[in-house]
């Protein structure tokens, strides 16, 4: 197929002949021109009019591991770092439906048009299913006449994971334990007949308190590598009920119900109760955030083909802009410092309980999220 065949739904897709990939290279390759861009810490390349690369630094080639910075030579950036989304349409890194909002893409192409631009960029990566967070600027670049891009990197993971743990241990976490110690005072002042209610609220809080620290400390450890699962006789009905007792007097199911389908099999398998009742309990929480008052959230469970899916579903519907970006790392409706519970769904049911998560979502069905396990972990 030539490139004039190529399907693009965002970027064009054209990429230039090998024996211009090779000329545009060398006009890189002085050898005072890549010591300084290979002393740079961050990543740099040189994209030709066709977004490939026809330059990359030491840095670069370091971080995947390479042997010579030729191995990336007519890439475009997204097929060198390996993003899930480049492998979408046979044209490559930028010409799929999530490229439209892809930051990444979106300065590449500002750059193609003479301008310098800032963006940020989430990249899951296909063959590890690591999540970068980046930010990439853009600067066009005149040889001869001849315009190329520059197209730089730098992580800013920890960034993102500094902001996030402020929004939840200096709002969330705070919030609660605010909320935790005026209950207590009550408790010191109340009248017997009342204790039993106040004491309910203060166990309450506390355990909501306790598994928003359990919860950042869980995803930690899976992103490091670092969590192990455990493997423990469960039954379906049960963890369902946990999850919905759990949340049942949350803070966001106010106004809002929770039930569980009727006829609901109670299924016997093994996995990790603890991190099924994270995964499960952060659908729930998502699902109660995104409806509106007087909504219901619905929790199922079904025995299939081997496996047991988990179902959660609300009335809400997830707009399409929403959809291509839902599983990405740091990325949220809720605005800044916010954005881990649909990644860190798929990071606990892929990497560490050999599951999978989907959805469906639509105005007439509402929202429905499938997360599917082995009956035997």
């Amino acid at each position: 197929m030539t490139s004039a065949e190529l399907i693009t739904l965002y970027a064009p897709a054209e990429r230039a002949p090998d024996a211009e990939l090779q000329r545009q290279a060398e006009l890189f390759a002085d050898p005072l021109q890549v010591a300084c861009l290979d002393a740079v810490p961050d990543i740099v390349t040189i994209l030709n009019q066709q977004r490939q690369i026809v330059f990359a630094n030491r840095s670069l080639v370091e971080s995947l591991g390479l042997e010579h910075r030729e191995e990336v030579y007519g890439q475009r950036p997204g097929e060198a770092l390996g993003c899930e989304h480049s492998f979408a349409m046979k044209a490559g890194c930028g010409t799929s439906e999530f490229c439209r909002d892809c930051g990444a893409v979106h300065a590449i192409l500002a750059g193609l048009e003479g301008k310098r631009e800032v963006q940020e960029c989430r990249i899951t990566r296909s063959d590890s299913g690591e999540a970068l967070d980046l930010r990439v600027w853009t600067t066009p670049l005149q040889v001869d006449g001849e315009p190329f891009t520059f197209f730089t990197l730098a992580d800013i993971g920890h960034e993102k994971r500094r902001r996030v743990l402020e929004r939840i241990f200096f709002h969330d976490i705070l919030n609660t334990a605010g909320g935790l110690k005026g209950f207590v005072e009550l408790l010191q002042e109340s009248d017997p007949d009342e204790l039993d209610e106040l004491t309910d609220i203060v166990h309450r809080l506390s355990r909501e308190l306790i598994e928003e620290i359990q919860g950042q400390k869980t995803l930690s450890a899976a992103e490091s590598g670092d969590l192990e699962a455990e493997s423990t006789p469960i039954r379906s009905l049960e963890l369902l009920q946990d999850v919905l007792d759990l949340y049942r007097n949350h803070e966001v199911a106010e106004n809002r119900h929770l039930r569980l389908d009727a006829n609901i099999p109670n299924i016997p398998f093994i996995s990790d109760p603890g991190l099924l009742r994270r995964v499960i309990g952060n659908l729930v929480k998502n699902g109660l955030e995104a409806c509106a008052p007087g909504s219901t959230i619905t929790l199922g469970c079904t025995k299939r083909e081997g496996r047991i899916e988990f179902r959660v579903h609300n009335p809400g519907v997830i707009p399409r802009s929403v959809q291509l970006q839902i599983f990405q790392r740091s990325f949220s409706t809720k605005g800044a410092g916010r954005g881990l519970g649909t990644y860190s769904i798929r990071l606990l049911t892929e990497k560490y309980l050999k599951g999978n998560v989907s959805f469906t979502t639509s105005p007439e069905e509402g929202t429905t999220f499938t997360v599917s396990y082995p009956l035997f972990l």
